[in-house]
Order: structure tokens, then C-alpha cells, then sequence
């Protein structure tokens, strides 16, 4: 099976879960947003793993078989796992379920840094005890249930990438560190 039918299929899986559990809160003994956010994220981080130690990490660093490049495409380059992580969740974001990023406080791409309060408390807390971090917010006129998990460097393609990028605003991480956080909201009214 081809590394672009993995992708597929595991978006597919993902879509398919987010419908069910969205059905479910519209039942008596509905899911709660806490276990809907923490199944959804027990995916996210085991693929986020997957990819950044099976693929990135074993082809890029350990067998120096094909680079990983954040100009991928020009550079005929393998996606960084923040890239991969990004596009997965864009074309989740069309469905309108939930949505889900990577953010950081030290982020090399300044669009993942935090936006919103909840946001930046969230990672400050994920960062200082390694923690989830849940709370409800209001965005426009719509209420999220958000979650925050931390994300650490599992690979020492992480730890290579951001300490010696020339933008990265931290340079000293090290394996298991957490490095960001990945955010889950989602929607509470319907």
C-alpha cells in the first residue's frame, strides 16, 4: 500500500469518526467533548508518530535515502510532519465536524503560533506540567469545546529540524521535550 493511500484511508477513518461522535451529541447518553476530543487526538498522535519515526525520521536522518524539506515540492522532498500534520488537517476542516493544529509558543512557522487566549493558556500549561489542557471558549458567536495536548519530540528528526532552522526562536530541545501542542476544538452549539 502506497504511503498516499495510508494518508487516504487514514483521513477517511477520521471523517467517518467525527461523524459518528458528532451524531452522538445529539443523544440522551451522548459522548462527551472531552472523550470525543481525546479519541480524535489518540489518532492524531499516533499518526503524527507513525509518520515523523517510520517515514521522516528512518529516510531522512537514519538512512539518508530522501531529504525532508518544508519546500517539498520544489526540493522532490518528503513533508515535514508539521506539513503533513497541517494538510491533514485542512481537508479535515472542510467537513465542518471539528478542527484541529499544531501550535506552538516557539513556532518556526508563525502561523502556528497561538491566537487566541485559550489558545496560549492552553500551551503555556501543556508546556510547564505535560498535561491536557481542556477548556470551553467562544469565537464569534459560536461556543468550542477546545483541547489541548502537548507535543513532544519523538524523533531526532524533530530535535535536528527546529534547533538548527535558522527561524526557529528555540534551539535547545531535546527527545521528549515538549516542543508544542496539538489543539482539538470543537463545535458546542448546532
Amino acid at each position: 500500500m502506497s504511503n498516499s493511500t495510508r494518508k487516504v484511508i487514514t483521513a477517511l477513518c477520521l471523517f467517518i469518526l467525527a461523524g459518528i461522535m458528532a451524531g452522538c451529541f445529539k443523544q440522551k447518553n451522548s459522548i462527551s467533548p472531552q472523550t470525543m476530543a481525546d479519541a480524535i487526538h489518540t489518532v492524531l498522535e499516533a499518526d503524527r508518530t507513525a509518520y515523523t519515526q517510520l517515514i521522516v525520521n528512518r529516510l531522512s536522518v537514519e538512512g539518508n535515502i530522501i531529504k525532508a524539506s518544508e519546500h517539498w515540492k520544489d526540493d522532490k522532498a518528503l513533508l515535514l510532519p508539521a506539513q503533513m500534520f497541517r494538510a491533514g488537517a485542512e481537508i479535515a476542516g472542510k467537513q465542518n465536524n471539528f478542527s484541529y493544529s499544531l501550535l506552538s509558543l516557539w513556532p518556526i512557522n508563525k502561523k502556528n503560533a497561538p491566537k487566541t487566549d485559550a489558545e496560549k493558556k492552553g500551551l503555556e500549561e501543556v508546556v510547564k506540567t505535560s498535561n491536557n489542557f481542556y477548556v470551553e471558549e467562544t469565537l464569534g458567536k459560536k461556543r468550542f469545546y477546545t483541547a489541548v495536548y502537548p507535543d513532544k519530540a519523538v524523533a531526532e528528526a524533530c530535535i535536528k529540524c527546529h534547533n538548527n532552522h535558522e527561524d526557529s526562536p528555540k534551539k535547545d530541545f531535546k527527545m521528549d521535550d515538549v516542543m508544542g501542542a496539538i489543539v482539538i476544538r470543537i463545535p458546542l452549539d448546532s
